[in-house]
């Protein structure tokens, strides 16, 4: 039966949204340690996490399209497992679809707000970053006007590093 397809498609779907939030909670955890070799390695499985929910999302479109054919629907992409809730009549169908759904629902919630954080984290670490490299190389002078002698004179600027030598 097709509904017993989709209900295990959509519970493939939260148990690699949840290996997604475990990648992202040890995001946290280098971001915080700064810990760039292991960041990267953390990307790349979350990369392929996110190859494998594309094609469970094909799928899940799929099951949901057999499914609609198989009660004499016209088979639409855009349905939803709220809509395609509307439409299955057995009882312990529709509240195993209604719950893997809640689920998924759940699981995402969680991970949209660990992502959030962990995008905080990096623009606070990337200001903290580019804060340190203004202090050490010092900030470029925005002015608008610039007397005529100073320019004779050439650029002079105040740092730690000789950036001609």
């Amino acid at each position: 039966m097709a509904i017993q397809e989709l209900i295990q498609v959509l519970r493939d779907m939260k148990d690699i949204h949840q290996s997604l939030l475990d990648i992202a909670q040890l995001k946290k955890e280098t971001l915080i340690n700064n810990q760039v070799d292991q960041l990267n390695g953390l990307v790349i499985k979350e990369s392929k996490l996110v190859k494998q929910i594309a094609e469970l999302e094909q799928k899940r479109v799929f099951e949901i399209g057999r499914f609609l054919v198989g009660k004499g629907y016209k088979p639409d992409p855009a349905v939803t497992v709220s809509d395609l809730s509307r439409i299955v009549f057995k009882a312990e169908d529709k509240q195993a679809l209604l719950d893997a759904q809640q689920e998924l629902a759940v699981v995402l919630g969680q991970l949209q707000r660990a992502n959030q954080v962990n995008q905080e984290l990096a623009r606070n670490s990337l200001a903290f970053i580019d804060y340190t490299l203004n202090l050490l190389i010092g900030a470029e002078d925005d002015s608008v006007y610039q007397h005529p002698q100073q320019q004779a004179g050439g650029y002079k600027r105040n740092s730690y590093f000789d950036t001609k030598a």
